[in-house]
């Protein structure tokens, strides 16, 4: 590797590795391996892997991948089919199931030459805020192993915390890439609906948004660059510098149920707050969203379990036989009856929440280029506290806590980002959340290159990966 030495590798971003690649300081096949061997010691202690592919992984390496961001490790999560590779969602119901085909979405990830090691671990169907799974176990966050990595994209944002790779694929259908980004100290970035090309699945209202966990803006940017759909206007392309323009940023503290963040939170928003005045942007106080956030809860269970209810039915038709607690978490079978509880039409009220939302949404966004809040109202939870085996309304109660503030932006259908601008006093990292009207991916990517200059986030690493560097890794909660 020349000057470069293995353990410096796991350092350096997407974008910097797959330079050496391309300076010939190193090979694809040395970042694959570099890649296996964190995996290889981090993986017992993080629980972020879902299942791996080494062999095939090599291979691919040593056929010198080509593309921006040629011979970079990377990990998908397993709610995304890959060829070759498992497609568990998190389930036992799919525990045996490998995907026969990918999309033109992995396609993509491709072309840019990224190398697939395996799959990261989600939440059964990404149904809950924390990856705790009856198949695969808990995953830990890496910033602190007694705390939840939250979900349903927690094992990439552990993966990456900890260095396993740079960056990894996420989705996010209500916060599942900010949240996870806010927990474990990521940048993490949610194009807007319909930005990126078709990974052949669409959901009822097109909540589920593909795209990444990193720990630089110029990752997360360029891979939106990579993935974008050339029919999406306007245009994003790569964005590759800081905004050279003056905002009007609106801030509100209160969840869309009333709830005021902790102080940790608090403090950390006016951080951000204070940084993106200093940087001349004009920050004003702004009124919570007007939305209903009992009502819209309501919709955010029904739709979802009704597509866990029309699954379950096609399940049952295929094995000749009921899908029950050998196959799905008890959540999720609560989730279904609970469904099949509720009056006629339920659906179609919950559709026409989420439209009213959304039309109330794009109103309130009009008056500011950008809207600022927590990410998260609370600390990560402790493990456990959103476990699969809970009784549903608890599970519900608790997520309706979690995720304060994200769904909406994911039921408007604009972009939007966590930046990890802050931390509690317990060292866990804190993400400010920032959204931005339809089509302005490039406004808030070039905002977010101002924040990763002002405030830089990229040399904070969680003492796992420390002493994973030292070559003494415990699984001992922090």
């Amino acid at each position: 590797m020349g000057a470069v030495m293995s353990q410096d590798l796991w350092e350096l971003d997407a974008v910097g590795q797959a330079a050496l690649v391309q300076s010939g300081e190193v090979s694809a096949l040395d970042l694959v391996d570099a890649a296996i061997a964190r995996i290889e010691t981090l993986e017992p202690v993080v629980h972020a892997i879902a299942s791996v592919d080494f062999d095939a992984a090599r291979a691919k390496a040593r056929s010198r991948p080509t593309g921006p961001l040629g011979g970079v490790p990377f990990l998908l999560k397993d709610l995304l089919a890959y060829p070759g590779h498992k497609l568990t969602m998190g389930s036992r119901l799919f525990r045996d199931h490998v995907a026969p085909a990918g999309s033109p979405y992995t396609e993509r990830f491709d072309a840019a030459g990224l190398v697939t090691l395996g799959k990261t671990t989600t939440s059964e169907f990404g149904l809950l805020g924390s990856t705790e799974t009856l198949l695969a176990g808990i995953t830990r966050n890496p910033w602190n192993l007694a705390k939840s990595a939250t979900g349903s994209s927690g094992g990439a944002a552990a993966a990456v915390a900890c260095g396993m790779v740079p960056m990894a694929h996420a989705s996010d259908g209500g916060g599942s890439i900010r949240i996870p980004a806010s927990a474990c100290g990521l940048f993490g970035f949610k194009p807007g609906r319909r930005r990126c090309v078709s990974t052949g699945y669409a959901d009822a209202f097109e909540l589920l948004i593909e795209h990444c966990v990193s720990r630089s803006v110029r990752d997360s940017a360029l891979l939106l660059s990579l993935t974008e759909d050339p029919g999406a206007k306007p245009a994003v392309g790569y964005v590759d510098r800081p905004l050279d323009r003056t905002l009007r940023i609106g801030v509100y503290t209160t969840t869309l149920r009333g709830r005021a963040p902790d102080p940790d939170v608090m403090h950390s928003l006016a951080q951000a707050m204070r940084l993106c005045a200093d940087l001349g942007h004009e920050v004003v106080e702004a009124p919570p969203p007007p939305v209903d956030g009992a009502s819209l809860s309501d919709a955010f269970f029904t739709l979802p379990g009704s597509g866990m209810h029309d699954l379950a039915r096609t399940m049952e038709s295929m094995l000749g036989r009921p899908v029950g607690e050998d196959d799905l978490e008890p959540f999720t079978l609560a989730l279904i009856h609970h469904v099949r509880s509720l009056p006629e039409g339920a659906r179609a009220r919950a559709e026409a929440a989420f439209a009213h939302a959304s039309a109330q949404m794009l109103s309130y966004m009009a008056s500011y280029d950008v809207l600022l809040c927590p990410t998260l109202p609370v600390a990560p939870y402790d493990l456990g506290t959103l476990a699969p085996g809970l009784d549903r309304e608890l599970l519900v109660r608790r997520t309706e806590v979690l995720a304060g503030y994200t769904p909406i932006y994911s039921i408007a259908g604009v972009p939007a980002m966590s930046v990890p601008l802050g931390s509690s006093e317990s060292g866990l990292p804190v993400g400010s959340h920032f959204a931005a009207k339809l089509g302005q991916e490039a406004t808030l990517l070039g905002l977010a290159y101002q924040l990763e200059e002002a405030a830089p986030w990229r040399h904070r690493w969680p003492a796992v990966t420390r002493a994973a560097r030292e070559g003494s890794v415990s699984s001992r909660p922090c």
